[in-house]
């Protein structure tokens, strides 16, 4: 009989032995060096433990079904349910505000306050309606006497304050106001000491040829006097507090009884200003 194909023979044995390949000797021998022989054992029965553990357990158990839940003489549950269809949206509006009653939203439902016989400021139960005299004295304290409350004010009218009307005030000054002048022989000319009372804001001091502060009126913080300082004045001599300006004050604060000295013009007269005391005024009625 006739081969077909290349002829297969054993390998020769040298020795009687079959001869194993160089690299598998190398391999072999370093994971022995190494200890590592009993991992690759661990690893080849993992790679073929694999696939016959997880073919074993692919079969699924079969689910126990739950016992129903039945009473003595009664169905079961499962016959009971009701099933109700959703039918999901809004309540029927009528339906939601049946148990309300309509009412007119243009009809004045609340009353509203009697103000029939009542006046403005009118007193409190237990407080006299009366006028109250004011104490105009002096406010070297710093603070402002309170405004009058009745008539007989400064204006000169001394018309009492009309039945529920506003009564309208101002703060007023009376001033000691002392003049010196320096002559070219080194004497010195002296006016005053002259009071001006009831000095309204604003007004120009001592008057309108010398102007040399104007009355501005009080603090609405400290309720002291304040000064306009005319853009004449070279210097001042005093306790008086700068309110404005920063180089040259231009807005003073002068507390009562302590004077304050300005040295204005040309011919630097002294000017001594002393206010006395500040003097609530009515200035007019409502």
């Amino acid at each position: 009989m006739k081969r077909i194909g290349p002829e297969l023979k054993m390998p020769k044995l040298k020795g009687g032995e079959m001869k194993v390949p160089p690299f598998l000797s190398d391999l072999y021998a370093d994971l022995r060096d190494r200890r590592l022989l009993p991992l690759v054992a661990l690893i080849l029965v993992a790679i073929v433990a694999t696939p016959i553990l997880l073919a074993g357990g692919s079969e699924e158990a079969e689910p126990v079904p739950a016992p129903e839940a039945t009473t003595e003489g009664s169905e079961p549950a499962s016959q009971t349910l009701t099933v109700v269809k959703a039918e999901p949206g809004l309540r029927n509006y009528k339906k939601r505000l049946d148990h309300r009653s309509p009412t007119n939203p243009f009809k004045q439902r609340f009353d509203g306050p009697q103000l029939e016989g009542a006046q403005l400021n009118e007193p409190a139960p237990g407080e006299s309606s009366g006028s109250s005299e004011v104490e105009t004295g002096s406010s070297s304290g710093g603070g402002a006497p309170a405004p009058p409350s009745g008539g007989g004010g400064g204006n000169g009218s001394g018309d009492p304050v009309p039945p529920g009307g506003l009564t309208y005030f101002t703060f007023a000054i009376n001033v000691q106001i002392t003049k010196t002048v320096t002559n070219e022989d080194g004497t010195k000319e002296q006016t005053g000491p002259t009071v001006r009372k009831e000095v309204q804001p604003p007004s120009a001091l001592p008057g309108d040829k010398a102007q040399v502060v104007t009355y501005m009126g009080t603090s609405s913080q400290t309720h002291k006097p304040l000064f306009l300082i005319s853009p004449k004045v070279s210097a001042v001599f005093g306790e008086g507090h700068c309110v404005a300006g920063e180089e040259v004050c231009q807005l003073i604060e002068l507390d009562p009884e302590m004077p304050e000295t300005f040295v204005f013009g040309e011919n630097q007269a002294r000017y001594k200003f002393n206010v006395l005391k500040v003097v609530p005024v009515i200035t007019g009625h409502s």
